[in-house]
C-alpha cells in the first residue's frame, strides 16, 4: 500500500476539493460577518503560510496565537503545521504570569492576535523575549502593543501566493496546547499530525459526534481550548458548514447565528447552555434548527437536559476528555441494545454517564495497587487511559508520563460498566471547575494563609446555577485574631486570576483528618447548598 502520511494539510485539500463551495461564516471583534468557504479557506491559509516562511519560519518552530473562534485563527490551524512550524493556541483565561509562561515555554517567534487582546498583549510585551513578530489578526494596522503600531494579517497576506504544501513525517508536532496551570505551571501538551488526524476521523464517527456534509457546525468550545474538541478538523473532513462565533457566547447572539446559518449541531461548557436556554425561556423562541449539543467541561445538569429534549427537541450528549486526550475521551451516545431499554432507560445512562468507549480511546480503572477493577458500573477507581491521540510526555519533558505499560492516569476517579460506559464520581486532586474552566484551590488556599491572622484556608467547589460550581473559602483565624471577610478578599485580589475570586469567604473552624490534612469532603457536605442559599436571600431582599 501506499506510504502517504497523514498530514493536517490533506484535510484542507481534501475539503477544498470535495467542499470546495460549502460555506464558512464568521463573527469578527468589530467587524462585519465574514463568508468565505473550504476553497476560500485554503487560499487564505496557503498566503498565511507563505507569510510566515517569509518571516522566516520553518518546520519545528511554533508561532503563537491570542484570538476567539474566528475566520482568521481558524486559517492558522492549516496555515501553521501546513509548513511543518508548531501552533501554539495560547489560552487568554490564564492570568498574565501563566500566558507568559506558556509563550516563552513554547518558546515562540511569532504572536498572531485578537484586536481585543492588544491591552494584554502591551502588558505581556516586556516579559517576551522570543517574539520577533507581532501580527494582529485585524484588517487595518491601528495597535500599539508598547513598541508602536503593528502590522495588520489582512495586509501581510494580501501580496502572499498560496504555497504548495509541503510533505514530512506525520508525527512531526502540529498543535502545541497547555493543561490550565491548576497544580503548578500549565504543561504543553504537543498534537503531531498523525494523532490530530486519527482524532478528527473518530471524531466525526456515528458513535461520537456523527457529523455529515448535510451538518452545520458551530463550536462554542474555545479554539485555543484543545482545538475546540476538534471541531476544526473534524467538520472539515466531512465538510460540514462551519460557523465561528468570536467571543460572542449570550444566548441572543448564539440564536441569532442558529436561526440565520441553520446550525444543527454545537457544543460547549454547561454555563453557555444555561445561557442559550434562559434566553429562550425569555424570548418564547424554539431553537430553530439545532438538532445537537455535545456538553463537555463538567457534568451536565438534569434538568438541562430534560428541557432541552422535551421542550424543545434537541438531543444532549455528554463528552469527557482533557487536554492530554487531544481532548476527546468519550462521548454519551446510544447502542441497541441501550436503546431496547427504552427512552427513560436510555436517557438515565446518557445523562449520568459521562459516554462510552470510543474507537482510539482505551479505559480501565485501577485501584491504588494498580490492579485492574472490574467493569461493573459501581466500583470506583483511578481512570487510566492510552491511544494514538492520548499524551505520551509533556512538551519538553524527558520524563514520560505514562506507567510501565503505556496508561496515562487521568488523575480522575471513575467507574466503568460492562457497556462500556464511563462515570467520573470524583476528582484526584481538590480542583474547581467553573463554568468549564478549573479553578485551583490550591493557589488560592496558599495566597489566603498569607493573610494577617488566617491560620487555615481551605477552599472547596460548592454548586451554583448558572456557573455549575464556584470556589468557597473556609477561614480559621488564629486565636485571639480579628479577620474580616473584606480584607481577606482585598488580599486575594492582586495576586490571583479574576475568576478565581471566592463567591463567599465563612470564618468556621477547618475539620482535618487524623493525618492532619484538611478534611475537604466535610466541607463540601457543609457548604454544598451555602451559595444557594445566599442567593435566595439576595433574591428576597
Amino acid at each position: 500500500m501506499q506510504k502517504a502520511p497523514l498530514l493536517i494539510s490533506g484535510i484542507l485539500t481534501h475539503a477544498a476539493s470535495a467542499h470546495g463551495d460549502t460555506e464558512i461564516v464568521s463573527r469578527l471583534v468589530d467587524e462585519p460577518l465574514w463568508r468565505y468557504d473550504y476553497r476560500g479557506l485554503a487560499q487564505r491559509a496557503g498566503q498565511a503560510a507563505s507569510l510566515l516562511q517569509r518571516l522566516g519560519i520553518r518546520a519545528g518552530d511554533r508561532v503563537s496565537s491570542l484570538a476567539w473562534n474566528t475566520h482568521r485563527h481558524y486559517e492558522l490551524f492549516f496555515a501553521v503545521p501546513g509548513i511543518g512550524a508548531v501552533l501554539h493556541t495560547a489560552n487568554p483565561r490564564l492570568s498574565d504570569e501563566q500566558i507568559a509562561f506558556t509563550l516563552n515555554h513554547a518558546e515562540s517567534s511569532v504572536l498572531l492576535f485578537d484586536r481585543s487582546f492588544a491591552p494584554l498583549v502591551a502588558r505581556l510585551r516586556p516579559q517576551l523575549p522570543h517574539i520577533r513578530h507581532f501580527i494582529v489578526l485585524s484588517d487595518r494596522d491601528c495597535f500599539d502593543v508598547g513598541e508602536g503600531a503593528v502590522p495588520c494579517y489582512e495586509a501581510l497576506i494580501a501580496g502572499e501566493r498560496p504555497i504548495d504544501w509541503p510533505s514530512f513525517d506525520e508525527n512531526a508536532g502540529a498543535v502545541l496546547c497547555y493543561t490550565s496551570g491548576t497544580t503548578g505551571d500549565p504543561k504543553g501538551v504537543l498534537y503531531s499530525h498523525r494523532s490530530v488526524v486519527l482524532h478528527a476521523l473518530a471524531a466525526g464517527l456515528s458513535g461520537a459526534f456523527g457529523l455529515s456534509a448535510f451538518d452545520c457546525v458551530m463550536p462554542c468550545s474555545s479554539l485555543y481550548h484543545g482545538t475546540a474538541w476538534g471541531l476544526p478538523f473534524a467538520a472539515a473532513i466531512n465538510g460540514c458548514k462551519f460557523v465561528l462565533p468570536c467571543d460572542r457566547m449570550d444566548g441572543r447572539s448564539l440564536q441569532e447565528l442558529i436561526r440565520n446559518e441553520g446550525v444543527t449541531f454545537s457544543g460547549g461548557v454547561p454555563t453557555i447552555w444555561t445561557m442559550y436556554l434562559d434566553h429562550l425561556e425569555r424570548s418564547g423562541e424554539d431553537a430553530g434548527t439545532l438538532e445537537r449539543l455535545v456538553i463537555g467541561g463538567s457534568a451536565v445538569p438534569r434538568a438541562m437536559a430534560e428541557k432541552f429534549q422535551g421542550k424543545y427537541g434537541v438531543t444532549i450528549r455528554q463528552l469527557w476528555g482533557m487536554t492530554e486526550t487531544s481532548p476527546l475521551g468519550v462521548i454519551s451516545t446510544p447502542t441497541p441494545k441501550l436503546t431496547a431499554r427504552g427512552q427513560a432507560a436510555t436517557d438515565e445512562v446518557i445523562w449520568t454517564r459521562q459516554g462510552r468507549l470510543q474507537f482510539g480511546i482505551e479505559l480501565k480503572i485501577v485501584d491504588e495497587e494498580g490492579s485492574e477493577l472490574p467493569r461493573d458500573g459501581v466500583t470506583p477507581g483511578k481512570l487510566l487511559v492510552r491511544g494514538p491521540w492520548t499524551v505520551e510526555r509533556y512538551f519538553r519533558s524527558e520524563k514520560s508520563a505514562l506507567d510501565a505499560d503505556g496508561w496515562f492516569d487521568t488523575g480522575d476517579i471513575a467507574t466503568l460498566d460492562g457497556d462500556g460506559f464511563m462515570r467520573i464520581t470524583d476528582r484526584s486532586k481538590d480542583v474547581i471547575k467553573s463554568g468549564g474552566e478549573w479553578v485551583s484551590s490550591i493557589d488560592i488556599e496558599n495566597v489566603a494563609v498569607a493573610c494577617p491572622g488566617v491560620k487555615i484556608a481551605a477552599v472547596v467547589g460548592v454548586f451554583h446555577p448558572k456557573w455549575e460550581e464556584r470556589p468557597l473559602l473556609v477561614i480559621e483565624p488564629h486565636e485571639d485574631a480579628e479577620v474580616c471577610v473584606k480584607r481577606v478578599l482585598a488580599h486575594l485580589e492582586p495576586h490571583i486570576v479574576r475568576w478565581w475570586m471566592p463567591d463567599a469567604v465563612v470564618i468556621d473552624r477547618v475539620p482535618l483528618t487524623a493525618t492532619g490534612k484538611i478534611d475537604k469532603k466535610v466541607l463540601r457536605e457543609r457548604y454544598r447548598d451555602y451559595l444557594v442559599a445566599e442567593l435566595r436571600l439576595e433574591a428576597q431582599g
